[in-house]
């Protein structure tokens, strides 16, 4: 008799068969704290232990994705599995004959405009063999090419539809842009969804759409998808977007891209659960040294305060306290207005707070340009096709300044032409500072390097660190592990 027996009930879920005392293992096995649960009010409640668990103990459920890791579960405890192969969805873990020589030539029949590189043709065939994948690759690495011949290959080898994911109605328009730019007739093709847009009745096979838009529909609107690619995959941990994934049921092909994971392992594996796994497709220092990206500078400003500052700050203990201070101080402000406005090149000022920074810092770089030097202000109050049309004008300019949002700009926006970077307010999360870096790294025409400016504000006394230093420090710690450059410059406020 088997210790565990298998069934895949759906391209979604693996429905497993096993003793109560072997599901309580699996429980166990596959709980994992959920980062930042310590602050949640639902912990703070007494309603959850702060615990994301991947297997249903009602319903002896477990994501697809995760087929591999099941296999790791038993080895060790000498259970034995049995898989029981379901008539329609097959036996998990069903790969694909691919033949490259095959989708070779494929790609050389969609007449691309560019040459397809060496890593993405890589990514290409891992992602037909496997069906089910999560390719990371840096920003400016060309993830919508890739997305666009996976695309390409599955309309013509199969007859269910496609559908792409993305996070804002900017990357809608983008990604229908860049379809357009690879040669495809995308109106006849594409349909895009957004606020307002038809959800049903529609002649397209591929539909680009917000998850915002669609998220709510039944599972019967999802049965139409036989692949689905979800841009910007590190979004995906949340539970609509959990949901959504789960509801298309009928979606044997998924396939996620993103530049960057926030490395925690609970959130790779919700991830891999509903794509499968992760596959590193190339890194931004690869394409650094193969001329594909542009160089990047590092300078980091190290602020330091006057000591009574310095002494109430560390004395507070307060996080929003520190901040307040820190995007509200006159200094401060007038240092990045004048860094951006010194700056030659197109340049990018990113900050978190909308009303008590972005809107402050805007008017004062706004206030301080020639009349004849473009500035734009970006946030989540400016919609979907007015960022891109500021991104495409940007493209245009030599010597324009963007002051946006970390929510609106750090994430899935591609400007080809952007010589530098201001983080104007401290982050410590991998995914921001690593998207962010990734605005800037597109090889531009006139072949400059770009440059980053990092703002670390230093307000330590004796051996005790602020919260913003320590932010700076996971900072450098991020740069180190990708091997970029930097240099640290001190500056008294």
């Amino acid at each position: 008799m088997p210790d565990l027996v298998v069934k895949q009930k759906n391209y979604s879920a693996l429905q497993l068969q096993c003793e109560p005392h072997v599901a309580s293992e699996l429980n166990d096995y596959f709980s994992f704290e959920t980062p930042g649960y310590k602050y949640m009010p639902a912990y703070k409640s007494g309603k959850w232990d702060g615990k994301t668990r991947l297997f249903n103990v009602r319903n002896n459920e477990l994501p697809v994705g995760l087929w591999e890791y099941l296999q790791d579960f038993v080895g060790p405890r000498n259970y034995k599995l049995d898989i029981d192969t379901d008539d329609v969805y097959g036996n998990p873990g069903q790969a694909e004959d691919v033949d490259p020589k095959e989708v070779y030539e494929f790609i050389g029949k969609l007449r691309l405009p560019f040459e397809v590189r060496r890593y993405q043709f890589d990514a290409v065939i891992q992602a037909l063999h496997s069906k089910r994948a999560i390719l990371l690759s840096p920003t400016g690495s060309g993830k919508s090419l890739i997305i666009y011949i996976l695309m390409m290959w599955y309309l013509e080898h199969y007859d269910n539809r496609i559908l792409i994911v993305v996070p804002t109605t900017g990357l809608v328009q983008q990604m229908f842009s860049d379809f357009e730019q690879y040669g495809l007739e995308a109106s006849e093709v594409c349909h895009r969804i957004y606020s307002g847009m038809p959800k049903n009745n529609i002649p397209q096979r591929v539909f680009i759409s917000t998850w915002q838009s669609i998220y709510k529909l039944p599972g019967t609107w999802f049965e139409q998808f036989g692949c689905i690619f979800g841009d910007e995959v590190h979004t995906f941990k949340a539970k609509s977007l959990t949901g959504l994934m789960n509801k298309s049921r009928e979606a044997e092909y998924r396939i996620g891209t993103t530049g960057t994971l926030d490395g925690t392992q609970c959130h790779k594996l919700v991830l891999e659960g509903l794509f499968g796994r992760v596959y590193k497709v190339t890194t931004t220092r690869n394409l650094m040294d193969q001329d594909t990206l542009a160089e990047l500078k590092i300078n980091i400003l190290r602020l330091r305060y006057p000591r009574e500052v310095c002494k109430d700050i560390i004395n507070s203990k307060d996080y929003h306290y520190e901040m307040d201070y820190i995007v509200g101080n006159v200094k401060r402000n007038r240092l990045i207005k004048n860094l951006a406005v010194q700056q030659d090149g197109n340049t990018l000022v990113l900050f978190q707070y909308v009303d008590k920074h972005g809107k402050i810092l805007f008017d004062l770089i706004k206030n301080k340009v020639d009349e004849n030097r473009k500035v734009f202000y970006v946030s989540g109050e400016v919609d979907g096709e007015a960022r891109e049309e500021i991104r495409k004008i940007v493209e245009k300019e030599k010597n324009a300044i963007i002051v946006a949002s970390l929510g609106t700009f750090s994430t899935g926006v591609n400007i080809k032409n952007l010589h530098n970077i201001i983080f104007a307010s401290p982050s410590k999360s991998q995914v921001k500072v690593l998207q962010s870096i990734g605005r800037g790294l597109r090889k531009s025409e006139n072949g400059k390097h770009t440059t980053l400016y990092d703002i670390a504000d230093d307000m330590h006394v004796d051996k005790k660190k602020n919260y913003t230093l320590l932010h700076a420090l996971e900072r450098m710690k991020i740069y180190k592990r990708e091997k970029f450059d930097y240099k640290i410059h001190e500056v008294e406020l």
